[in-house]
């Protein structure tokens, strides 16, 4: 696995001179290039004469990102940024995760998706619409670079919160890729995003003559799964071994297609199951403050899709890994759904909502299933705004000592409440998370620290572990791991600032033990392909790209 733009000198024949190197975003260093590379490959008189060191170009990347006000203006600088320099893009956004995250994913990725096709300035990315059927491998035989490792696909039908974006949630497969490079160190030439553009029932952008989709309804039922077969096949023909991401499909795709190709092929879908992790993870840096054991707690998820499904499922096997039954684990997770509590006697249920639903009276509304249920948890993954009202948290508050808030729907505009409301109707107790980033909070003499219970902690290291050891299959137990390895990095001086995470600056280290982690699975379980180390640990961080610059010549 390459771990700098390029292989060290003597260059290979394919690599570019003059102008041609200054456009592939790949290898090109800007003002960076030194003299002795300027007269080596062809670039005398293309540059200004002053050599700047990749310091002094990020300094300038960051000047001018804070002169802009708005985050989706700086979202644009920064694909602009992406598009003819990756290597600054990637050293811009590792030394400065706590800034620069929030504007290349959630929450401003969710604004830039609504915006796509408004904003769209140069590809990126695989299109494959309904019109490839029947030629999607001779479509993603297209693809320059044939090392591809990693795919994120999505049909763009349930974009975070915000619903059928169709081809204009193509923002969210390369926003989730460059995650895998900048918080785990995947090669940037190992990342291919991917949209399967089958239509889109939103009307408005089917009019919008800015809209860079299909102009369509959206395919469904046996005409999508045609298309899906097809593309999974082509994936594994054309990059054999290639992991593919599932990413925002809507709910009764979700699942099906999850359970269809997780025991064919290398996959997983990080709505159901990377959630799951990093909200596990969470719970379990929560415990550390309560004193309390996993089997001891009740959980309450406002939402009863792919997320709550996913967080669901993991919290059973985390509960029966402390002692209690798998029905006894389920028995203590419960769903809130548009329709009120999820209970055994309701006739209108998805098949993916009924391991959850257990024997009750029914329940209108989320308030009254917290008051009948008594949890020690609310997690919020409905995208229904404030629904964790003051009478919500109070009630939590009176029920116990430390209650757990978990707000996680993305983006901001669809959290179920924000960081200084959970302290202050708590009385400062809460122990809080949440999906997009908020401010410090100071109320009754102390400073919360509130970190994001963001995928982000948990993909990209999985991503690295599956990929590095070319593991056959991503399993629910590498995502377990992942969830104990992130907790295990929360440090008692995070949880005293009311931090259930690591910082984000730390990002990079965690993913190599999560990867690591993920490895020693793929190793134990008989998936991993690659001759195994003799340290895991090194041999991930050895895998990592590095985006600081390397001499040409």
């Amino acid at each position: 696995m390459p771990t700098q733009n390029v292989l060290p000198p003597p260059l290979p024949d394919w690599f570019p001179r003059g102008a041609a190197l200054l456009r592939d975003p790949t290898l090109n260093k800007g003002t960076a290039f030194t003299p002795a590379e300027r007269e080596a490959l062809g670039l005398r008189g293309l540059l200004p004469p002053q050599v700047g060191t990749q310091d002094l170009q990020a300094n300038r990347v960051l000047e001018n990102i804070r002169r802009l006000q708005t985050p989706l203006s700086k979202y644009i600088l920064l694909e602009a940024l992406q598009d003819r320099n990756e290597s600054l893009f990637f050293r811009v956004i590792t030394d400065n995760p706590d800034e620069m995250m929030p504007i290349i994913y959630t929450p401003t990725v969710g604004l830039a998706c609504q915006q796509f096709g408004h904003i769209y300035r140069r590809p990126r990315g695989m299109y494959i619409t309904a019109k490839d059927r029947g030629q999607i491998a001779q479509v993603m035989r297209n693809w320059p670079y044939r090392q591809a490792r990693m795919i994120v696909v999505t049909d763009g039908e349930r974009i975070l919160g915000l619903g059928d974006l169709g081809a204009n949630g193509m923002g969210i497969p390369i926003g989730k890729l460059s995650l895998y490079t900048a918080c785990a160190g995947l090669h940037p030439r190992y990342c291919l995003p991917v949209m399967l553009d089958v239509g889109t029932n939103n009307q408005a952008l089917l009019e919008d003559p800015l809209y860079i989709g299909i102009r369509q309804k959206r395919l469904s039922g046996a005409a999508l799964d045609e298309i899906v077969e097809e593309f999974v096949t082509a994936a594994q023909q054309v990059f054999p071994g290639i992991v593919v991401q599932f990413e925002d499909f809507a709910n009764h795709n979700a699942f099906r297609l999850l359970r269809k190709y997780r025991d064919r092929v290398c996959c997983f879908n990080d709505d159901i199951q990377g959630t799951a992790s990093v909200t596990v993870a969470g719970i379990f840096s929560a415990l550390r403050v309560t004193k309390k054991r996993m089997a001891e707690q009740a959980f309450l998820c406002l939402g009863a899709g792919e997320a709550a499904t996913g967080i669901c499922d993991l919290l059973s096997a985390a509960m029966v890994a402390d002692g209690l039954t798998p029905d006894a684990a389920r028995a203590r997770c419960w769903m809130v759904d548009s329709k009120g509590l999820v209970v055994a006697n309701r006739t209108d249920l998805a098949e993916h909502k009924k391991a959850y639903a257990h024997p009750h009276a029914p329940v209108a509304d989320f308030l009254g299933a917290v008051k009948a249920l008594k949890p020690t948890a609310i997690i919020g993954v409905g995208a229904t705004p404030g629904l964790f009202n003051q009478a919500v948290v109070e009630e939590m508050t009176r029920l116990n000592e430390r209650p757990i808030l978990f707000a996680l729907s993305n983006p901001t505009s669809k959290s179920e409440c924000t960081a200084a409301q959970a302290y202050e109707w708590s009385g400062g107790k809460a122990l809080f998370a949440s999906g997009s980033p908020f401010l410090p909070v100071d109320f009754g003499g102390q400073h919360f620290v509130p970190r994001q219970g963001n995928n982000s902690y948990i993909f990209p290291g999985v991503g690295l572990g599956v990929v590095s050891v070319r593991s056959t299959r991503v399993t629910d137990e590498m995502f377990m791991a992942a969830a104990r390895t992130l907790a295990e990095h929360t440090s008692d001086a995070d949880l005293a600032q009311g931090s259930l995470y690591p910082p984000l600056n730390g990002v990079r280290a965690v993913s190599a033990h999560i990867a690591a982690a993920v490895a020693e699975i793929a190793y134990r379980d008989g998936y991993a392909t690659l001759e195994r180390p003799d340290d895991l640990l090194e041999f991930m961080r050895a895998q990592m790209y590095d985006p600081r610059y390397t001499s040409y010549v």
